[in-house]
């Protein structure tokens, strides 16, 4: 399974689709994030990557 991910591209390299399992976990390796967390700014700001990817920065950094 992990060399499927590794192998993996997303069709839409802008936008977060949470319906396919192989992506969300792109996604998380990408972002270095939990599925919930991933989930959670998706929730937040909306499928554009740009947007989620500050969302998880945001919340990294409240976090702190």
């Amino acid at each position: 399974m992990s060399d499927q991910i590794s192998q993996f591209r997303p069709l839409d390299p802008g936008r977060i689709n949470l319906m396919d399992p192989i992506e969300v976990q792109y996604w998380c390796r990408e972002l270095g994030c939990t599925e919930s967390a991933l989930e959670n700014a998706v929730e937040v700001a909306g499928e554009h990557i740009a947007a989620v990817r500050a969302q998880l920065e945001a919340g990294q950094a409240g976090a702190n």
